[in-house]
């Protein structure tokens, strides 16, 4: 009773609103002074706030003009994770008057977030603020598996909701939300809510308004999730932006393929590209040191003497990224070496291209009898692979398997990984596969011949492949005959439909038109020689 008329009294004195917050023991943590209208909340730290908890502090502010709570009091409290909210009003004696109270509900319990409490006396207040909290973070921890691993699933993966925000039609977004959910769980991430949203025009600053991102709030907090990972590109600002307002990890759809090739780089080559590329992303975002950023840096640099960080931080970007292009450098004359060895012995190159995980490294081992690592997942390939195949006519080819390509290929990655793709431009002949059994086969098809047209590769011969036919059904089987009537239908994994790829291979080779051997002699390439094996069995 004392602190509220203490508090109205300064606040009444000086005109301004002055708000608490308080800990759970009562403490103040925070003295805020604001304006006439409101008060201005200050960054807080974090050191309490993850996933299923709350902040463990609540505000206590005074109201000048009688009003209750506000939209802005609210979405504080939202996005801050207070444990509760509340307004004093001030009467014209500088006495403390009605205090105006709402605090978060547990997931279901209501269709709004939080509940605001009828106005009273503000010496007749009998909520137990400690135990309104205790009781939320005990059913947002049942709802979010395991308090002990903020973040995290049973399964002990980082739990992230995914978002889309667009113009294009929500049929659209759904189908790009579904990749998107495959990269996250090839990333490790774990799903548990997906959020899309249609708009007229995007917002240049949040995307969309801050209504949505406070619903996007609940439901990250309702699922018990750390991350936020938006579908497509956001900029630096929008990034910091985002992060700053919803108080979460915010990452786009580049940063999440880039943390999947970094996760599946497994050769020096590969290794220095996704670095490469990695750096390229972060320099243009690396503005000043808030919170935002630095969660995108992870530590880079450290203060030299006449030098901001910043500064710091940017040289030797720019000098990693020098060294790195030079190691590249050494790299392509090994690579190019090994393919002018192939093209003085004259076998024709054939090379595997298609949207990523449609079965080229299981066809790789299919026909080669080689171990390639091949997953049913996206990006298992990312350096390329090359392996002698023997006919029975006893010709020979190498045939090689690149990494997969994925629509709005990161610009990062397209200029990181040149080098890896120019594999393709000494093919004779390339092989598209495609996944039949993917609902979005058509779309990935056209992806993939759009990427080869832009990589100006749209005059070498080629054949369609359409794998994975054994998971697809009759009716679906005739209606992709009919809108592929040229490709190869067959599945790698139960050898059906080979022989008819491997005598097209051969008629394709034995033709003479349009084969080029030798065109690798002198080309340069970045990608990892694996090294040419002695001649597998016959497929």
């Amino acid at each position: 009773m004392d602190q509220a008329r203490e508090l109205a009294a300064i606040s009444y004195g000086i005109g301004r609103q002055v708000g608490l917050l308080i800990d759970r023991k009562g403490r103040p943590a925070h003295i805020i002074v604001g304006s006439q209208k409101g008060i201005l909340i200050p960054e807080l730290d974090r050191a309490r706030l993850s996933a299923g908890r709350l902040r463990g502090l609540r505000l206590l502010h005074t109201h000048l003009a009688g009003e209750g709570l506000n939209e802005e009091d609210l979405t504080d409290m939202l996005f801050l994770r207070l444990d509760s909210v509340a307004a004093l009003t001030v009467d014209g004696m500088a006495q403390p008057a009605t205090l105006h109270m709402a605090h978060l509900l547990p997931p279901g319990a209501g269709d709004a977030p939080y509940d605001v409490l009828p106005p009273r006396p503000f010496d007749r207040v009998e909520e137990d603020c400690n135990a309104l909290a205790e009781a939320l973070e005990a059913e947002l921890a049942r709802e979010g598996e395991r308090i002990d691993a903020p973040g995290k699933a049973a399964s002990g993966r980082e739990k992230a909701v995914l978002v889309s925000v667009a113009t294009a039609p929500k049929a659209v977004q759904d189908a790009s939300l579904d990749e998107l959910a495959a990269l996250a769980d090839t990333a490790g991430l774990d799903v548990p809510e997906r959020v899309v949203q249609r708009v007229s025009a995007i917002n240049p600053k949040f995307l969309l308004g801050k209504g949505k991102l406070a619903e996007i709030e609940i439901v990250a907090l309702r699922a018990g999730a750390s991350l936020l990972v938006f579908d497509g590109e956001l900029s630096p600002s929008q990034i910091r932006n985002l992060a700053e307002v919803t108080q979460l990890r915010v990452i786009d759809r580049t940063q999440l393929i880039l943390d999947i090739f970094a996760q599946h780089a497994a050769t020096r080559s590969g290794k220095l590209q996704v670095e490469m590329a990695q750096l390229k992303y972060l320099q243009p975002r690396l503005v000043r040191q808030d919170r935002a950023m630095s969660r995108l840096m992870g530590g880079i640099g450290g203060r030299g003497p006449g030098e901001t960080k910043l500064e710091v931080d940017r040289r030797r970007i720019r000098e990693r990224i020098g060294r790195i292009k030079d190691e590249l450098k050494e790299l392509r004359k090994r690579r190019a070496a090994a393919r002018a060895g192939r093209a003085r012995a004259g076998l024709p190159v054939v090379s595997l291209v298609g949207y990523t995980n449609a079965g080229k490294s299981t066809l790789l081992n299919t026909l080669t009898g080689s171990a390639v690592l091949a997953e049913n997942r996206l990006f298992a390939t990312l350096d390329p692979t090359s392996r002698r195949l023997r006919f029975p006519s006893d010709h020979e080819i190498i045939l090689t398997d690149t990494v997969g390509f994925i629509r709005e290929l990161p610009k990062e990655l397209k200029e990181a990984f040149r080098a890896t793709l120019e594999e393709l431009e000494a093919a004779d002949l390339l092989v598209a596969v495609a996944d039949a059994s993917h609902p979005e086969v058509e779309a990935q098809a056209a992806a993939v011949a759009d990427i080869l047209q832009e990589m100006e590769l749209g005059d070498t011969p080629r054949l369609f492949v359409l794998n994975k036919w054994d998971a697809v059904s009759e009716e679906r089987r005739w209606e992709l005959r009919n809108l592929f009537p040229e490709a190869i239908a067959l599945s790698a994994k139960t050898r059906d439909g080979l022989s008819e790829l491997t005598e097209a291979v051969l008629a394709r080779v034995r033709s003479g038109p349009g084969v080029r051997v030798g065109r690798a002699e002198g080309a340069e390439d970045a990608s990892t020689d694996e090294g040419i094996p002695e001649p597998s069995a016959t497929p």
